[in-house]
């Protein structure tokens, strides 16, 4: 009886799955995705306007970032693994009203204290719209088209940092960092109906096909990646959240939405990039990322002037790092 339900259960899942690409869908991931980034990256073009605002050094100003990718790590696993028999269109949810919510409390907020919890849990939402995103995304189409589905439901990221982060940094310096926070709060509203009627429900995952956690880290070349992405990324972090007093330093404190601009731009050429070469060259391709990745902080003072085009370089080698963790 229950290999008879299974079998039931595969076949109704199948006939679910669509034959074509579920574009409204698949943006409305990429929408999340681009709200998750842009919620985690905008303070970084802002640090000297909310340290004023909070009242705080560009240094604690800093920790909403630092808070945000916080949260995220510490729900990513636990949130996920918590929720996993739920049905995801109701997790989704979950995550977009919790960028509503916390971003809405960042906007009003002006105690430091009460503003670094709501980035915190801001990041728990995104960790957990992390944990799911790509699972759902496959789940909606055939196995033939679930390749071209990821990549359409992660193009938020890309587009966050090539333009979301610019246009976020150059509209704060326009109207304010507090209303940059609140019309992301509006695009997570926005968000949440257009889920609601585009993008379908998908059932939890059952008990019986659920792996152990330790059994998965336990894999062979888990543990090593995840270090490789946590040491990496660490360093991308630190660098882009204090990129605002660092080109304030370097005197092109009032060109950070260019730098940013350029800098974003140019890892939709990384992307572009990976995808060509990476099914062949996929280690040769990290080992030079990595070293793409070191030369620009060589180059800066020599090239203080030119900084804009040396961070586009940068941030190719850290593209590299995108292609790679879709790959492993």
């Amino acid at each position: 009886m229950t290999d008879q339900a299974a079998v039931e259960r595969a076949r109704t899942e199948h006939s679910a799955k669509s034959e074509k690409l579920p574009y409204a869908a698949l943006l409305a991931f990429a929408m999340t995705g681009f709200i998750a980034v842009l919620t985690e990256t905008l303070p970084a073009g802002l640090l000297t306007q909310i340290g004023a605002g909070l009242q705080v050094s560009e240094v604690w100003a800093g920790q909403l970032v630092t808070l945000y990718a916080l949260g995220s790590i510490v729900a990513a696993i636990p949130l996920t693994v918590a929720t996993r028999g739920w049905r995801r269109r109701r997790v989704l949810m979950m995550t977009v009203c919790g960028f509503l919510l916390f971003n809405t409390v960042t906007t009003f907020s002006s105690h430091y204290g009460l503003t670094l919890v709501s980035r915190f849990l801001a990041g728990m939402a995104a960790g957990l719209a992390w944990g799911i995103m790509a699972g759902y995304a496959r789940g909606l189409v055939t196995p033939r088209l679930q390749g071209r589905a990821l990549a359409i439901a992660m193009l938020g990221t890309p587009v966050a940092l090539s333009l979301g982060t610019p246009a976020g940094t150059w509209l704060g310096n326009l109207i304010g960092w507090r209303a940059s926070f609140g019309i992301m709060s509006a695009l997570a509203l926005l968000l949440a109906a257009w889920i609601m009627v585009a993008v379908p429900d998908r059932p939890g995952q059952p008990d019986t096909e659920r792996l152990p956690l330790a059994k998965v880290f336990s894999m062979k070349g888990v543990r090593p990646v995840l270090f490789v992405v946590l040491t990496w990324m660490l360093g991308h972090n630190i660098l882009y959240t204090y990129i605002d007093p660092f080109l304030t330093q370097a005197g092109l404190g009032e060109r950070v939405d260019l730098v940013l601009l350029v800098f974003g731009v140019s890892s939709l050429v990384g992307i572009w990039v990976i995808g060509l070469l990476v099914d062949r060259w996929l280690r040769r391709l990290a080992l030079i990322s990595l070293a793409v990745f070191r030369l620009p902080r060589w180059c800066w003072p020599w090239l203080r002037r030119r900084l804009g085009w040396c961070m586009a370089a940068w941030r190719c080698g850290v593209c590299h790092l995108a292609g790679r963790q879709r790959c492993c």
